[in-house]
């Protein structure tokens, strides 16, 4: 359902509606950038560990293991 009348077309192209439909757009990559980073921020908080921990990169990330491991050939 829509609001939009029968006999009028969703959208016509003018320039008007062109601009809204980009503005749109923009606002929902917004929201939706903002709603991943909100995500790892909570869960940082809650858990006490990064992202990079909480998928299992943690030791890379430290540096720990990372010596030992084919990924980084360098030490910290």
């Amino acid at each position: 359902m829509t609001n939009t009348p029968a006999n009028e077309q969703p959208l016509n192209n003018s320039p008007e509606q062109l601009t809204l439909v980009a503005q749109l757009k923009r606002a929902e990559l917004f929201n939706g950038r903002a709603a991943m980073l909100g995500i790892v921020i909570v869960m940082e908080g809650l858990t006490g560990f990064g992202i990079a921990h909480q998928i299992g990169l943690g030791a890379l990330v430290d540096g720990y293991a990372a010596c030992r491991t084919q990924f980084l050939p360098f030490c910290f």
